[in-house]
């Protein structure tokens, strides 16, 4: 394509010399007919109706009109010709011949890096000299001198042939193979081996078993210290004594007063543990133990003995409120439990728990009072044990089993019946430290009088109650009162928080029902409770359940 700026060849018609010029192709330009004369369709002109075609040729039809549809002025206007063009292309609309450019010019960066190369730059390749297209020498070439003289950079170079590796005076050293070994006898008598050389191996095996022997020496005087005949050893005596009040001595005295219960329910079946209480042989021990069994025909209890005596359990007497229990065993002459007092427990006793955990008859732990006088709730699961107990709490380890076991003292004597534990987690758990035992002094009244009628009456309110606290005081808030009951008569109504009943205080709801329940049917006591705000103390005789 030429420059447009370029002034244009003059062709030979306008040289007039008939010459071409350079570059320039020979036309010949047909002649055109003239637009005044009409075009002939057909050289022939056609023949009248029924004469012979002319010897020029067979008549011929003229071109069909051309059809143009009309445009849809919708469709022309989407996609018709801008006004004021007719061809393929916009007319030129400067004077140098190019067409405007409708498009912005690119970024001075862009055009700098992808645009044409400016004429006067100087070019990347070597100028040639004196047109033999050899690059000029220059003192920064990246050759060393000589290396036009390589022939490795020379293509025209002749192949030649070196002389073999090795060659030029260089000694090949001659690798030689193992030779046959010598025998003993070779050795030594030979002459195959030199006799200094037999000298030196056998200075160097005595130097070898010299030290061996020294570090054998050495190892076995150290390991002399640890087998000394003589030792010093600490001394034993013959008899271990025990004093009284130890826990191997309680437990001596004890253990035989514990027996371990067996129930059977069919295809279930469960343990437990009691105390004989009576030469008769009654038998102290939960309620939630023995409950199973007891209105269930066929169902049986065994009652097992520290020698391993067996013997049928009989229920004599139940007390689903404070989950205790007696049974009754035949056996002769049972060795019987020493009673001793709750009342005079502190937080500190030393006391042991003894019973069957887990099956495991004749167990025996040791801890120490934790708390007495512990309002605990019990979850007889299963039973109709419906249970709230003065509790002892005790650190001494109790689990499932042990429960109807006694817990003593540092003299021996029966303190309390172990209960109930508290345990992280659903279901059974093991003991944690938390282990409960109802007090003796509530226990034994309760077994005097189910070993003597087979029941127990309880002193009642007539009021339930729950657990309340505004931030300085606690209480068990009345929610109902029962009608004709004791907390009726009294005068007490709905919403009235109890504070203390006799000399107790109560902190919640559980407390009050202790607090009741150690008194007897009949007494009368100071209840004192707070109205509206203000204290009020009235008197109430405990009805009977």
């Amino acid at each position: 394509m030429s420059d447009p700026n370029t002034p244009a060849e003059p062709s030979s018609a306008e040289r007039g010399d008939g010459t071409e010029g350079p570059g320039e192709d020979r036309t010949v330009e047909l002649p055109r007919q003239s637009d005044a004369e009409p075009f002939d369709a057909s050289p022939f002109e056609a023949a009248p109706s029924g004469a012979e075609p002319s010897a020029a040729g067979p008549p011929r039809l003229g071109p069909r009109p051309l059809e143009r549809p009309e445009v849809d002025p919708d469709a022309a206007a989407a996609f018709g010709r801008p006004g004021g063009v007719d061809g393929g292309f916009a007319a030129r609309r400067n004077g140098n011949g190019q067409h405007t450019t409708l498009v912005a010019p690119p970024p001075a960066a862009l055009a700098s890096a992808f645009g044409r190369p400016d004429p006067s730059a100087p070019p990347l390749q070597r100028p040639s000299e004196n047109g033999t297209g050899k690059g000029a020498a220059h003192e920064d070439t990246f050759w060393t001198d000589g290396a036009e003289r390589d022939p490795w950079r020379d293509p025209e170079s002749a192949a030649a042939l070196g002389p073999p590796p090795g060659a030029g005076g260089t000694e090949v050293e001659t690798v030689r193979g193992e030779g046959a070994r010598l025998s003993l006898r070779e050795v030594f008598f030979g002459r195959r081996v030199e006799p200094r050389a037999l000298a030196v191996l056998a200075v160097v095996a005595l130097l070898i078993g010299a030290a061996g022997g020294m570090v054998g020496r050495f190892t076995a005087e150290g390991a002399a210290g640890l087998t000394d005949p003589d030792p010093t050893i600490t001394q034993t005596v013959p008899g271990r004594e025990r004093p009284p009040g130890s826990v191997a001595d309680i437990a001596a005295r004890t253990v035989p007063a514990v027996v371990s219960f067996e129930i059977r329910v069919g295809d279930e079946g469960g343990t437990g543990s009691g105390v004989v209480i009576d030469p008769s042989g009654y038998v102290l021990t939960n309620n939630h133990v023995v409950a199973p069994a007891a209105e269930v025909t066929g169902a049986q209890i065994e009652a097992i003995f520290h020698d391993g005596t067996r013997a049928a359990a009989q229920i004599v007497g139940r007390d689903p409120k404070t989950d205790l229990a007696v049974v009754k065993v035949e056996v002769a002459n049972p060795v019987v439990a020493t009673f001793g007092s709750s009342a005079g427990l502190v937080v500190g006793d030393g006391v042991i728990a003894i019973g069957s955990p887990l099956g495991l008859v004749g167990t025996v732990t040791e801890g120490i009072v934790s708390a007495i006088n512990r309002p605990v709730r019990l979850d007889g699961a299963g039973t109709d044990t419906n249970a709230v107990i003065d509790a002892i709490q005790t650190d001494a380890a109790i689990n499932p089993g042990n429960s109807g076991g006694p817990l003593v003292d540092s003299t021996g004597a029966v303190v309390g019946i172990n209960t109930a534990i508290r345990s992280i987690g659903m279901g059974e758990g093991g003991s944690i430290g938390l282990g409960f035992a109802i007090p003796i002094d509530d226990a034994r009244g309760i077994a005097e009088e189910l070993i003597r009628t087979g029941k127990v009456t309880h002193a009642e309110i007539g009021i339930n109650a729950r657990s309340v606290s505004d931030g300085t005081t606690d209480g068990a808030q009345v929610q109902n009162v029962q009608q004709g009951g004791a907390a009726e008569a009294a005068g007490i109504i709905e919403g009235d928080v109890i504070v203390r009943v006799g000399e107790r205080t109560i902190a919640g709801a559980d407390e009050l029902v202790v607090a009741v329940r150690e008194r007897n049917p009949g007494d009368a006591v100071e209840v004192e409770l707070i109205r509206e705000g203000r204290p009020l103390t009235v008197s109430v005789v405990l009805a009977s359940d």
